[in-house]
């Protein structure tokens, strides 16, 4: 067996396991992307015209969150550990999109 057909045996496993849609959970995950960057954009660019930021950026992190949420408020049985790494994902994306956003904001 390739690991493509690991992966997608996996994948739909956790749909039945944790009752969430596997085809929602993954289309709301790359769905998201691009009205992540979308509105990274926007919160930059307001930054640097010295414009209101708290909109975009609010939906930058909504976006971010977006598929985790689905996660949490659809799922069940969900263990511990699951949270514990959304959790850690949520913290490395804040962190990582503030430094993104300072990088962008110093260089034009």
């Amino acid at each position: 067996m390739e690991w493509w057909e690991i992966f997608k045996e996996w994948f739909f496993s956790l749909g039945e396991k944790y009752n969430v849609n596997p085809y929602i959970f993954g289309g709301i995950y790359v769905g998201a992307i691009p009205f992540f960057f979308l509105f990274l954009y926007w919160t930059i660019k307001n930054i640097k015209n010295k414009k209101s930021f708290v909109l975009p950026a609010l939906l930058t992190g909504f976006f971010f969150i977006s598929a985790y949420l689905y996660l949490i408020i659809v799922g069940k049985n969900i263990p511990m550990w699951v949270y514990i790494f959304i959790g850690l994902m949520v913290v490395y994306g804040i962190y990582s999109t503030i430094k993104k956003i300072k990088e962008k904001t110093k260089s034009g």
